[in-house]
């Protein structure tokens, strides 16, 4: 393929996403291609599919000449992608040609002195793979096996973890990402936000927005209906201690002291309370413990929010008042990574609470109600269900297992309880879990892993067994039908025929059911058998699916003035008595973060617009636009320590954990107590030949955690770092 770089992709790319590239401040990348088409070619086929690049399953149409594909687009039937994509959507056909990807099976050879790898068979690899986990199931019982899901190839293989009786299926999602926002509105208005929250962006007149990344963090309908609102006139409010994108895009950017979100939302509800501004009818209606909220606020004055976030209070009064009279079409945006400082339920709590005080639920503008269009499963035997494992530490409101703790609970030695086998789909455990020293000692310690995987991610280079993927480009999946404002549900399904030795996670689930005596879990022949059947039994036509990619269901109403809730009481619950009851605070405390010690600086990251996390960093069209991350750093910090912009820096974080060489941006637009980074560079493994030494890993820096007291995620905005110039010559560079 030729060279593409930024210039070609964005002139390639068109302006079919204008409005969703302009909010991103990147000019227009929608409907981009990922590789020079001929000059008026016309495709054998247009095949519809939808996306893998990260979790929101955009609808695309993938352009197909000579048994090759040449352009991914959105599809324009699809709801999420409405004919647009983001820039690392466009990029799909990079993934599917990259040079570097899995091609056979791979067995490791666990030796004292360096391992070995070898190439197998698909027959050797699972018999070894069948063999090996029904070994750790007969000497340590199911529960010692656990698996680790990303993606939506994943539901195969949680059927084969379940039909082995265990049931500790994690997801790095969880604890390392939404749990906890998840939990504060299951506790506050008994549903959480799921995968594509429920926002009524687009006719929102306020929305504010913490730490949010998005315009950068490409998720396509939100960046759609983001620049819907900013069309319309909008206004936004960022607090964020960088000026991001979003806040370019804002008429307020309140750059927060790192940690004192809560502070800010305790005094937006003092101000909105005391001044008589939240929507009374609704709370009256609608909410429990307003009394018990009022008293609770009294004292959070902006005045004494300044001394904890260095805003100031008339701007805290300021924006306030723009929430309270845009409502109901207001938002407080609950963000999706939300594991910062271990506080993060409560203060997801608070956001929804500002919420319920804006009286959004289920108004226009606020937050919508979404439906789902409901596709039965495949008949399966029912799983024999199994005993979980015991964490180290319990949270008393946990609603499902911790990665976290699988990985603690597989650093247990021989004689006692513990997970001895992962199975790891899709998850690069090592740069997802915090401290990745902890994780390769814990997969050191196992009896057995087995990954699978498209690419030579670093989890391989760990793992007994490598099981190669075809990319979703190559393969029949699971169903995808979310609760969204217009329910449907759309099929991935085969573009090209799989390259290389590679095999569709359907296939492997099965074949390894088949030698585990469980093959009655997969009772269907093939990935189209699968698909054939399930759409059957919702009385859908199979045919309308693979041709155009999706069914929509019948629309139906998103608004309701009188809306239900399933919490205990039937109400939205200021005051938690779930909390309570639990030991734990019932109302959002406020927790003044831990300070920096001299001469470091708190460590931040978030996401590109060109990449997802970990992902995309060997996608050899995305990392032409964009091949390394930066560490931002304030003007007059990097000053006084001498260091230019464009340099290379290292960091070095408090337990003495040294990154690569990265290039460092001197900029006034970050506070001088932190220090930001974008996430999934600085890989290691010389297999990833695009990626290798490119940028510095934030994941490798993230040596501790703060656990969340109520769900168990993991706060990793706790850890700070030196900066310090790099040798000469250390960069990679550019070459």
């Amino acid at each position: 393929m030729s060279a593409m770089n930024r210039r070609t992709f964005l002139k390639a790319a068109g302006g079919g996403a204008a409005g969703a590239a302009a909010i991103a401040g990147l000019g227009p990348l929608g409907d981009a291609i990922a590789a020079d088409p001929p000059e008026g070619v016309v495709p054998d086929r247009v095949v519809p599919t939808f996306c893998e690049l990260c979790f929101w399953k955009c609808g695309v149409l993938a352009y197909v000449k000579d048994g090759r594909v040449y352009k991914i687009e959105g599809n324009p039937k699809h709801p999420l992608s409405n004919g647009r994509l983001c820039p690392r959507g466009a990029g799909g056909v990079g993934a599917l040609y990259d040079p570097d990807r899995l091609r056979k099976p791979l067995i490791r050879d666990r030796r004292p002195v360096g391992d070995a790898w070898r190439e197998a068979s698909w027959d050797e690899a699972l018999d070894l793979t069948a063999r090996r986990i029904l070994e750790v199931k007969e000497k340590h019982g199911a529960e010692s096996i656990a698996l680790f899901s990303h993606g939506c190839g994943g539901v195969f293989f949680k059927t084969l973890t379940k039909a082995l009786g265990s049931v500790n299926i994690v997801a790095p999602s969880h604890d390392q990402c939404r749990g906890p926002r998840e939990s504060a509105f299951e506790l506050t208005y008994g549903t959480g936000l799921g995968a594509v929250e429920p926002l009524d962006v687009a006719h929102s007149r306020c929305v504010a927005f913490l730490g949010s990344h998005l315009g950068e963090n490409m998720h396509n309908t939100a960046v759609q209906d983001l620049s819907a609102a900013a069309a319309r006139g909008a206004v936004f409010i960022t607090a964020d201690p960088r000026f991001s994108v979003l806040a370019g895009k804002s008429k307020y950017w309140l750059p927060i002291k790192p940690g004192t979100d809560t502070a800010l939302l305790l005094a937006w509800m003092n101000v909105l309370v005391e001044d008589g501004l939240y929507r009374k009818e609704f709370i009256e209606a609608n909410a429990i413990g307003f009394d018990e909220l009022r008293r609770h606020v009294a004292d959070k004055t902006p005045e004494w929010a300044y001394l904890q976030t260095g805003i100031e209070p008339s701007l805290i009064r300021e924006t306030a008042r723009e929430l309270a009279a845009a409502a109901p079409a207001a938002l407080v945006h609950p963000g999706r990574h939300t594991t910062w400082y271990g506080n993060d339920t409560q203060r997801g709590r608070a956001v929804a609470i500002l919420n319920a005080l804006l009286g959004n639920w289920g108004r226009t503008g606020g937050f919508h109600l979404p439906a789902t269009l409901m596709v039965p499963p495949c008949p399966v035997p029912h799983p024999p269900g199994g005993k979980a494992f015991k964490p180290g530490e319990a949270f008393p409101l946990g609603s499902t297992p911790c990665a976290y703790d699988v990985r603690e609970s597989s650093l247990a030695r021989s004689g006692q309880a513990g997970i001895r086998a992962w199975i790891v789909v899709g998850c690069n455990v090592p740069l997802t879990l915090p401290d990745t020293r902890r994780t390769v000692e814990a997969m050191q310690a196992l009896d057995f892993v087995v990954s699978i995987d498209t690419m030579p991610a670093e989890v391989t280079g760990w793992s007994d067994v490598v099981l190669p993927e075809c990319t979703y480009l190559e393969r029949w999946d699971e169903l995808d039908s979310p609760p969204f404002r217009r329910p449907f549900v759309a099929v991935r399904q085969p573009v090209v025929a799989p390259m290389h030795d590679t095999k569709p996670g359907w296939w492997i689930a099965r074949s390894l059911a088949q030698r585990m005596n469980l093959a009655d879990y997969f009772p269907w022949k093939d990935g189209e058998d699968y698909v054939r059947t399930r759409v059957a039994s919702a009385g859908l036509s199979f045919g309308q699916l693979v041709r155009d990619g999706v069914i929509l269901g019948a629309e139906q109403p998103i608004y309701d003035d009188a809306p239900t809730f399933r919490t205990k009481s039937g109400k939205i619950e200021l005051f938690s008595s779930t909390l309570a009851d639990a030991g734990l605070p019932p109302l959002p405390p406020y927790e003044p973060p831990e300070e920096p010690p001299p001469g470091y600086f708190r460590l931040l990251f978030g996401r590109s617009p060109v990449h997802t996390f970990s992902r995309t960093v060997n996608n050899p069209r995305l990392m032409e636009i964009v091949p390394e991350n930066e560490v931002w750093m304030n003007a007059e910090m990097a000053r006084s320590q001498g260091l230019k912009h464009g340099s290379y820096v290292l960091l070095e974080n408090q337990d003495s954990v040294k990154s690569g060489p990265v290039r460092l941006r001197v900029t006034e637009r970050i506070r001088q107590d932190c220090v930001y980074m974008v996430h999934g560079f600085g890989r290691e493994d010389r297999r990833l030949r695009t990626a290798v030494g490119r940028g510095a890993s934030d994941a490798r820096l993230v040596t501790r955690v703060k656990r969340d007291p109520v769900m168990g995620g993991t706060g990793m905005n706790v850890n700070f770092v030196a900066v310090m110039p790099a040798p000469a010559g250390a960069a990679r560079g550019e070459g």
